[in-house]
């Protein structure tokens, strides 16, 4: 998921002198580097969903508790973190998130360890409330780093360095821990005796323990790295400070709920295409499940590509928006009903790269980061459009509606236990049917009243 969240972007109509071409560059080379961090801790989850289920022997709902317990965090430690840069400041708050996703990074050491769902569980709460704290930070500072007109073209190329991240991980997780994987799978444990086979899942569960110590080790230095650097600090923005003065709720304004509940659909949708495929890879034996979410990733990165090229060029921002959904609903329907054994669409789009190819239902799923990439930057927009000083308000109800990657996953799992793994995806159909609705209809309402809809 692309977690660039404008926080509280809304003042400094102009760059500071600090702002020349050099110090943007300079500050942009640092944030990209922060970006990839967090793009990596991210798309992590896809490849140790898997893992996870087979070293506790899980069920797919037990499985997917890892990514509720990762995206739960950004709903619960949104307001807080914000709290703490009106505090901190912006740059510190970017030191304190690396030290907690330093923190929760050490924490998966007992877990791998010991082997307790649980620790597994607040580990993943404890990285990803240090993430929390720094998308809280980063977005902000990465539209005020520079010029107003050209902060969309800065937070593109940071979704750039988010969904980079993405394809990388799955490889580098792959080489690292699911090396000989096939003497772990569900056929192999079931053939042992139940010592050994806690034997085998403890032996694969150490796996753990290096990449993770060297995650926590890159994690504090980072952190050091950019407390002495001479990135600058930026202050709170004084708009925010005074719609937090202001009287009224958020609530009243229907663009910005009906973006809230469209977030909290295209989040859900996004983390189950992008975490689910290895579990799904898994289920129907494909050798190279590990790496799956990179072929989401890499059609993310593609997405975001055309965006880049296309919008405003050829298309509106409520356009791709429609057109998104769109192509959500296509390839859901092509998920859950396309073959699991053969691999035709994978041929016609990859065979030339020389790429593993994987069912065509796999393919599908994959195909989703295509339709999602554009979701997240062209709600953002349309939901905050017309707020002014609540503004920052309305930022926090956006922020609180990635608990959408927490729960809807969890009910794709319980889907996939009951009816199976391909059945279990179409509950991503009235997820992309909201966020088509929101983009044709819901982003124009301006009241609650039937007859005051505003066009705009």
């Amino acid at each position: 998921m692309q977690q660039e969240t404008p926080h509280r972007q809304a003042a400094d109509p102009t760059p500071r002198p600090a702002d020349t071409p050099q110090s943007v560059v300079v500050g942009m080379l640092f944030l990209g580097l922060l970006f990839f961090i967090l793009g990596f801790a991210t798309w992590l989850n896809g490849s140790l969903v898997p893992f996870l289920k087979i070293v506790c022997d899980l069920n797919n709902f037990e499985a997917l508790l890892v990514t509720s317990a990762f995206y739960i965090a950004y709903t619960v430690m949104a307001l807080p973190s914000a709290a703490v840069l009106d505090r901190i400041g912006y740059k510190n708050g970017m030191t304190l998130g690396l030290a907690l996703m330093g923190a929760g990074a050490l924490l998966f050491v007992p877990a791998a360890q010991s082997r307790y769902y649980g620790l597994f569980l607040a580990a993943q709460f404890a990285l990803a409330s240090g993430m929390t704290l720094m998308q809280t930070a980063i977005n902000p500072y990465i539209v005020r780093l520079g010029a107003p007109e050209s902060a969309a073209m800065r937070i593109s190329i940071m979704g750039l360095f988010n969904k980079g991240a993405g394809v990388v991980v799955p490889l580098v997780f792959t080489s690292l821990m699911l090396a000989d994987i096939g003497r772990f799978s569900e056929s192999e444990l079931a053939a042992l005796t139940p010592a050994a086979r806690d034997a085998a899942r403890a032996v694969l569960s150490q796996r753990l323990v290096f990449p993770y110590v060297c995650m926590a080790v890159l994690l504090f230095a980072i952190m050091v790295f950019i407390h002495f650097s001479k990135l600058r600090d930026i202050t709170p923005d004084a708009d925010a400070q005074e719609s937090d003065a202001g009287q009224g709720s958020v609530l009243r304004f229907p663009q910005l709920v009906l973006g809230a509940l469209a977030l909290f659909a295209y989040v859900g949708v996004e983390v189950i295409a992008g975490d689910t495929i290895g579990l799904y890879g898994h289920e129907l034996h494909v050798a190279n499940f590990g790496v799956l979410t990179s072929y989401t990733m890499v059609c993310m990165v593609i997405g975001y590509l055309i965006g880049v090229v296309a919008i405003p060029r050829w298309l509106s921002q409520q356009r791709a928006l429609l057109l998104s959904a769109l192509v959500g609903l296509l390839f859901t329907v092509g998920v859950a009903t396309a073959s699991r054994e053969g691999t035709g669409l994978s041929q016609a789009l990859l065979g030339w790269s020389g790429v593993p190819l994987v069912p065509d239902s796999v393919m599908c799923l994959a195909l989703l980061g295509l339709a999602n990439a554009m979701v997240w930057p062209a709600i953002w927009p349309l939901a905050l459009h017309g707020l002014g000083r609540y503004t920052a308000r309305g930022s926090a109800l956006l922020i609180m509606a990635i608990c959408g990657g927490a729960i809807l996953p969890l009910v794709y799992g319980h889907l996939s236990d009951l009816a199976g793994p391909q059945a279990g995806y179409w509950i991503m159909l009235p997820c992309y049917g909201m966020i088509f609705w929101y983009a044709a209809w819901g982003h124009r309402m301006r009241s609650w009243s039937r007859t005051a809809a505003a066009q705009v």
